[in-house]
């Protein structure tokens, strides 16, 4: 099987040192500098790109320019201090997934299985924060019509993972193992046609 190419981009020799640690069977670590090193990239339709927040070119996240570079790529933020703004900022810009640069290689390469896959990475405690805020503040459509679909246990699984809630959270609380919320969950998403828990929280809570 051909490895799949990874752009990064950072001009940290020492974090280009570690993201070469993703390398295995699967990946291959491309190294790039700058944020102009992206335009050699945008002919590649969903080609990964993992890029390090503090490049020195790198514009503003508002900035037209990142949006129109980022939108026919999967890229993936990353970040020695990350913080709920700049996930906000960076998804808004059109990015696939925001990790903490130093994660270890298991978990970056976690990151980027999912990014290909089509679903969002943000982690468990950002994504949980995050949804917290989309229950509180977001106004809402009528969000009844998803649930008719699901059981009533599965209604129960998708409200609470729709929260914030972990698995084992939702687990301990419906005096269930984790196995059997996970089971819930891809039915769920099967049921609703929703990749990851981003998705599921915005059909749930009605937001569109």
């Amino acid at each position: 099987m051909l490895k799949a190419d990874v752009l990064m981009l950072t001009r940290d020799d020492a974090l280009w040192r570690h993201w070469q640690k993703i390398d295995n069977k699967n990946w291959h670590a491309v190294r790039g500098q700058s944020f102009e090193d992206l335009k050699a990239w945008e002919a590649q339709e969903h080609a990964l790109v993992l890029v390090d927040a503090d490049l020195p070119d790198l514009p503003a996240w508002d900035d037209p320019a990142v949006a129109t570079m980022f939108q026919p790529l999967k890229v993936i933020v990353a970040t020695t201090q990350t913080t709920d703004e700049q996930a906000k900022a960076v998804l808004s810009a059109g990015a696939r997934g925001y990790v903490h640069a130093y994660s270890p290689a298991i978990a970056l390469r976690t990151v980027l299985q999912t990014v290909q896959q089509g679903s969002v990475w943000m982690g468990p405690t950002l994504l949980a924060r995050l949804l917290r805020g989309i229950d509180t503040h977001v106004p809402k459509d009528d969000a009844g019509a998803w649930a008719e679909i699901l059981s009533p246990r599965e209604k129960i699984v998708a409200e609470r993972a729709a929260m914030g809630h972990s698995n084992q959270a939702i687990a301990d609380a419906l005096h269930i193992t984790e196995r059997t919320v996970r089971a819930h969950l891809s039915s769920v998403f099967t049921k609703l046609n929703v990749s990851d828990r981003l998705a599921l929280a915005l059909r749930v809570h009605g937001i569109r």
